[in-house]
């Protein structure tokens, strides 16, 4: 394990800092994996992109990984030494503290994945790892939406559904780190029956992005051009504005069962705002349709929706918030 020096000058934003100081952001997805350079002071100046298809174990993630790593800094033309530290986002349960992907539906082989200490071995330097949707709400209260906002849920729906919960300023992980796996809500018009492990929970089954297509594919008994079949959640979405009545019936029936999460997580943890991320959860059709169903919920109190701020940029940027907080570098 590396080990920090929380006391060297080097690791500080004050007048004995090195201009030359860097840190990495990493967003570990399903298909893709994103890598990003940044200064001391947050701003990104270099960034690596790379397939996870075919490359998914642990083991050859993060030699792609440290490849990318060491090309932006050849490309930037900075020394290895310049690197201060890391932080990766990977897309499930995720233990921060002893830096261990508990298990992942969409990388194959992960499960209790010693990723921190991967990356530490490979890059000589301190590592965070953090859940991907817990990241992307770091990077909305860092430069996002919920900019300064001590209280707010990110509510990221796409492929899957998940949250990342900050209550007072504070991240939220929960007893085992799944806090905010709020795929699992069992709401009006979702499932009862208890999720089987490995498959989607009662309310991803419905409103994640494949269940949305699924509901659309039912509500056309699978007929149709295949142009038509082939819609997309957010496709379809944007066809219900073009007057088509099904279309419209599956855009209504999402965003009701969505109202019903957000409302209901509302009166838990009564956060100040709910910032919808995801290729689905920034749909505008899907947030008007959404906010309409809310309208007449107001006690206690009306939740308030926004869109994410930083779109698919969120996960990097919270990854790159942590790698600082990492190597104690004080930014705003």
């Amino acid at each position: 394990m590396v080990k920090r020096k929380t006391n060297s000058p080097a690791r500080r934003n004050t007048s004995a800092t090195r201009t030359h100081d860097h840190v990495i952001g990493i967003d570990i997805g399903g298909s893709n994996l994103r890598v990003a350079l940044a200064d001391t002071s947050g701003q990104i100046v270099g960034k690596w992109t790379a397939s996870t298809k075919s490359t998914s174990s642990p083991q050859m993630v993060v030699q792609q990984i440290r490849a990318g790593v060491y090309q932006l800094l050849q490309e930037a033309s900075l020394p290895r030494t310049s690197l201060l530290s890391v932080a990766a986002g990977a897309p499930g349960v995720t233990d921060r503290g002893a830096g261990v992907v508990f298990a992942t539906s969409y990388l194959k082989g992960w499960k209790n994945v010693p990723l921190g200490q991967l990356l530490e071995n490979a890059l000589g330097v301190p590592a965070v790892v953090e859940n991907d949707v817990k990241l992307a709400a770091v990077g909305e209260n860092w430069l996002g939406a919920a900019r300064g906002v001590p209280s707010f849920v990110f509510l990221a729906i796409g492929t899957g559904i998940a949250a990342g919960i900050f209550i007072n300023g504070q991240l939220v992980h929960g007893a085992d780190w799944v806090a905010g796996e709020v795929g699992y809500l069992i709401v009006p018009g979702t499932p009862e029956a208890p999720a089987k492990p490995g498959s989607p929970g009662p309310l991803e089954s419905v409103i994640g992005g494949e269940g949305i297509r699924q509901s659309w594919l039912h509500s056309n008994g699978e007929r149709g051009s295949k142009r038509i079949q082939d819609l997309t959640a957010t496709g379809i979405f944007y066809h219900a504005l073009t007057g088509n009545r099904r279309a419209k019936t599956v855009l209504e029936r999402s965003a009701r069962i969505l109202a019903f999460a957000v409302y209901n997580i509302s009166t838990v943890l009564n956060p100040s705002l709910f910032v919808l991320g995801g290729g689905v959860g920034t749909n505008g059709p899907l947030l008007a349709a959404t906010q309409r169903t809310l309208d007449p919920y107001t006690q206690p109190s009306r939740p308030k929706l926004v869109t994410s701020a930083l779109g698919p940029d969120a996960q990097l940027m919270g990854a790159i918030r942590l790698a600082l907080d990492g190597a104690k570098v004080i930014v705003d």
